[in-house]
């Protein structure tokens, strides 16, 4: 799908979309109405069915399109730390997704709703979203080493963490600043130091 950031004029498809963001966030997968969409975009009923086959479809749109925008967050962010080691690159996507969470608090909404609904399993989809991460921590632990689970689990702890913190920042449990940032970046720099992996 085209960067909607790139057009003046969005296409109904792309309108439908974004319609279907907001409408995910307010009602999560299970409670997500066609309908509404239709109607926050001014068109009929039957409109979106003539861009998506059904709602399954549109919501792999609006995940898709979550994916694209952090993608290019992260493409930023290895391109400005592209000289320092692949551990502070990592450090430096793991404080970027916090923050992109925080300040698109619409995506944070999709990214904690359930990830089936209607016998659809959008996981997969979900997935895509740290595909860039996962390549560079997997380089990372193949240049000292670390067994394949080791860096599995290693990933699934920085994952909670960031997580955790972009949840406690919107809940306002952590004040949104840059020390606040700074906490969270320490304690996923502690995670990356190989002291801490164990091969079991």
């Amino acid at each position: 799908m085209p960067s909607l950031s790139n057009l003046s004029q969005p296409t109904i498809r792309e309108r439908l979309t974004l319609a279907a963001l907001a409408e995910a966030e307010a009602f999560g997968f299970e409670g997500f109405s066609m309908r509404r969409v239709a109607n926050a975009c001014g068109v009929s009923c039957a409109a979106p069915y003539k861009h998506f086959k059904n709602k399954s479809e549109l919501l792999a749109s609006v995940i898709s399109y979550i994916n694209e925008k952090w993608l290019e967050r992260q493409e930023k962010t290895i391109a400005r730390f592209a000289d320092a080691p692949l551990r502070r690159q990592l450090v430096e996507l793991s404080r970027e997704y916090v923050r992109f969470m925080v300040e698109n608090p619409r995506f944070l909404a999709v990214w904690t709703a359930k990830g089936q609904t209607g016998g659809v399993d959008y996981l997969p989809v979900k997935a895509k979203t740290s595909e860039l991460s996962k390549a560079l921590l997997r380089q990372y632990c193949d240049e000292f080493g670390v067994p394949e689970e080791t860096a599995r689990a290693k990933m699934y702890v920085v994952r909670s963490l960031i997580y955790g913190a972009a949840l406690m920042f919107c809940n306002g449990d952590l004040p949104y600043d840059e020390n606040s940032l700074q906490f969270v970046a320490d304690f996923v720099d502690r995670e990356f130091d190989l002291l801490h992996f164990s091969p079991n």
